[in-house]
This record gives structure tokens, sequence and C-alpha cells, in this order.
């Protein structure tokens, strides 16, 4: 059978035990219609990145689930049509990962990726002027001098009026 990942979104308006039982809820489904729930996870009350149905949060599970399309189109079904569900994402994979899943571990777990220990970082930087230093005059870098501005030719004062044809 396919192996899927689903991660509900519920009202944030629900307990934990509320929020916790539509996860045993949509696992009975799953199993009615001839599927298993490998793994489950209650990710609590996040925020979310945008408003549905005028909430700013919500009760976060996540499920892991070895069960045939049938019974994955039915659970999403209803879902769809429970008042508590805001938002449902099945997701098919290739095999479940082992422990759990990244949102559950700690953030001093996690990888780094590439980044690596970054070590001293203002020794790499030059020498460092305050702001202040710009607004003086300060050093120009490689700016050429500017010189006097009467070398730009004849040129009207302001407030002269120009006579054009």
């Amino acid at each position: 059978m396919p192996l899927y990942e689903h991660v509900l979104i519920a009202r944030q308006d629900l307990s934990n035990t509320q929020a916790e039982g539509l996860v045993e809820h949509f696992s009975t489904v799953l199993a009615d219609n001839g599927g298993t729930v490998k793994d489950s996870e209650y990710w609590g009350v996040r925020t979310l990145a945008y408003k549905i149905n005028k909430n700013r949060k919500g009760h976060y599970a996540f499920l892991r689930t070895d069960a045939p399309s049938a019974a994955v189109q039915e659970m999403e079904r209803l879902a769809r049509l429970h008042d508590d569900v805001m938002r449902v994402l099945t997701v098919r994979v290739d095999e479940h990962g082992e422990g759990p899943s990244i949102q559950m571990q700690r953030r001093d777990d996690r990888d780094r990726g590439d980044r690596g220990d970054r070590g001293d970082r203002g020794g790499d930087r030059g020498e460092r002027r305050s702001f202040g230093d710009r607004d003086r005059g300060g050093d120009r870098g490689d700016r050429a001098e500017r010189g006097d501005r009467a070398d730009r030719g004849d040129r009207p004062e302001r407030g002269d009026r120009v006579e054009r044809n």
C-alpha cells in the first residue's frame, strides 16, 4: 500500500484534547477503510502564515499512514466536511522517516546544513567607521575630487529666467 503523510489544521478555539480527538477520529476512518496509522504527532497551537476563516492560529496534527487511496480520499472528504478542520494537506511519500518529524525536534538538534561554524565574524570585515563620519565628509573612498563648481561652463544662476526657442 502507498505511504502518506497528512497535516491537519484545526480551529484555534478547540481544546488540546478536542484537537487530539480529531486525530483519533480520522485514524479510525483510515482504519475502517483498510489503512493503518503508523505514527501521529500533535504539534500544538501555532501561528498561521495568513488568516484562515478569521483565525490567526490553529492546532496542528501530523499523521504517517499506510493506506489505499480510497481510504485517503474518504478521510480527506470527511475532513473537508468537518467544521473544526480548516485545512488538510496530504503528501504521498516513498518512505517514512525514522524518529520524530522535523517540527518536533528541538531547534538545537536540527542540522545546520552547510553553514557550519561561523567563527569570529568581525576579523575579516576591515576597519569600521561610525555613521557620523560619513556626515562630516570623512573618507570618500575612490571618488575623485569635485573641484570648483565654476568650471561647469556658462550656466544661469538659480532663479534666472531662461529663454527657449
